[in-house]
């Protein structure tokens, strides 16, 4: 409903806006003894737009409600009827009014990602509540189960509640090691389904459960109405780089390398530039005031340039309007050592004495990142990527950490909008790694978006 309802408002205040309430017919164009008005043009898109969005899936229940695919499939079925759009008005020599799509198109696709958005929030109101949860059931080798179950814990709104798991022996005296209460044996998978009143069964692998006890185990739960998931051993893989084909009836997992070479690279780049010398534009003067503030503030210089390191282990200068007394780098090493962090990749003081009144205020809303803008803008940095570090914490690398080099860091990234300063190490640099092996451009966008919002709560900084 809201869908049509967006839609309908798109078309119709488009036609409103160009046309007026006027009956206005396409020039020299006739079907017959009838002619085409944009009003018939206005239902056809509205009746067309929502067979796309279901044809596209953008309504299936198991993408609406998490993760970035449901945008992704709302734009690219919204972009594609626009352009079957331009194509028949080609082939068929329509005068259609540009300025009509131009119009409905964008404020169309924003609305929609905005209304899809709102639900989201809706659904995980009611999910903190209890509702709308699926009733999942772990079935495999205890290892396993605790592994998948850590994960689905991990991910804030996966919209599963894990009621309970089969392992091989069955003992329920210890529960796994993520507090889910172990409920007997495989045996007893179709009285404790019925029992624990799961509708979702996840098999997370297990050598005594063989291919024939698989299909039949299917069967069974399809009578039940239970859904069945299998789990592949993948962590952290995104959507986009998963295929599924079926060869002889085996259900082939394909997992396409990470690649960020070519158009892709391109593309993020011209966003970059795109987005940092708008924001330049738009923020000049929050950037003149702070510049004002952090000068009659305290003495010392405006901005701090600071060596970190960045694509490919290439060090670069990065830029923040200065927020620490001037001599806070002599400071660091003893601060580290009081505190006993002087060992861990993320040099982070808890109530760092360095940091000026000023500092501490634009700190708190990141504003000292803005001059970073101009990083971006010069190619040393992106918009959105991994969190720049210096050489000393990439000292303490090992092989995997030294994978987040492959990309430019960002300006915000994973770590921004999943906790900021309160991360240890280890889950920043999950995050980090999941943003190198998953980067699309939806995803930097809605990392923007979440950015705004870590930015202007406050949340996790210092």
């Amino acid at each position: 409903m809201t869908d049509f309802i967006v839609v309908t408002l798109s078309a119709v205040g488009s036609q409103l806006l160009w046309f007026g309430s006027q009956t206005v017919q396409l020039a020299g164009e006739y079907f017959g003894d009838l002619r085409l008005t944009y009003s018939a043009v206005t239902v056809v898109v509205i009746l067309a737009w929502m067979i796309i969005l279901s044809a596209f899936g953008t309504r299936d229940h198991r993408v609406v409600g998490s993760g970035t695919l449901e945008y992704k499939r709302v734009a690219d079925a919204t972009i594609r009827l626009f352009g079957i759009f331009a194509l028949v008005a080609f082939l068929f020599a329509i005068s259609l009014a540009r300025g009509y799509f131009l119009t409905a198109l964008p404020i169309g696709l924003l609305l929609l990602v905005a209304s899809r958005w709102g639900w989201r929030q809706w659904l995980r109101r009611r999910q903190s509540n209890g509702a709308f949860l699926s009733r999942v059931l772990l079935v495999g080798e205890r290892r396993k189960s605790e592994h998948v179950a850590r994960q689905i814990r991990r991910a804030t709104g996966s919209g599963m509640r894990m009621v309970g798991a089969l392992t091989h022996d069955g003992n329920s005296v210890t529960a796994l090691d993520s507090d889910v209460p172990v409920l007997g044996s495989f045996s007893d998978l179709l009285e404790v389904v019925v029992s624990a009143e799961a509708d979702t069964v996840i098999l997370t692998g297990a050598d005594d459960i063989s291919p024939p006890d698989m299909r039949k185990l299917g069967w069974d739960l399809e009578a039940l109405q239970v859904e069945l998931i299998v789990t592949a051993a993948l962590t952290d893989i995104a959507g986009p780089r998963i295929h599924a084909r079926p060869v002889a009836g085996l259900p082939l997992v394909h997992v396409a390398f990470p690649a960020f070479e070519g158009v892709k690279r391109f593309s993020k780049r011209m966003f970059d530039v795109a987005g940092s010398a708008l924001l330049i534009v738009l923020c000049s003067p929050i950037l003149i005031i702070v510049a004002i503030a952090v000068k009659t503030g305290s003495p010392g210089d405006l901005v701090y340039r600071q060596e970190r390191i960045g694509r490919h282990g290439v060090p670069f200068g990065m830029l923040k309007f200065r927020s620490m007394a001037s001599n806070a780098d002599d400071q660091l090493e003893s601060l580290l050592d009081a505190q006993g962090t002087s060992d861990k990749p993320l040099f982070k003081v808890m109530n760092d004495p360095r940091i000026t009144p000023v500092g501490r205020v634009i700190r708190k809303y990141s504003l000292d990142e803005f001059p970073q803008l101009f990083n971006v803008l010069r190619g040393t940095m992106s918009l959105v990527g991994p969190r720049p570090q210096r050489s000393i914490e990439v000292d303490l690398y090992d092989d995997a950490a030294h994978r987040r080099l492959i990309m430019k860091p960002g300006m915000s990234g994973l770590w921004q909008v999943s906790g900021r300063s309160r991360l240890n190490w280890e889950d920043a640099i999950r995050l980090d790694l999941y943003y190198v092996e998953n980067w699309s451009m939806t995803g930097d966008i809605i990392f923007l978006w979440r950015t705004l919002r870590a930015i202007t709560t406050a949340e996790g900084a210092y």
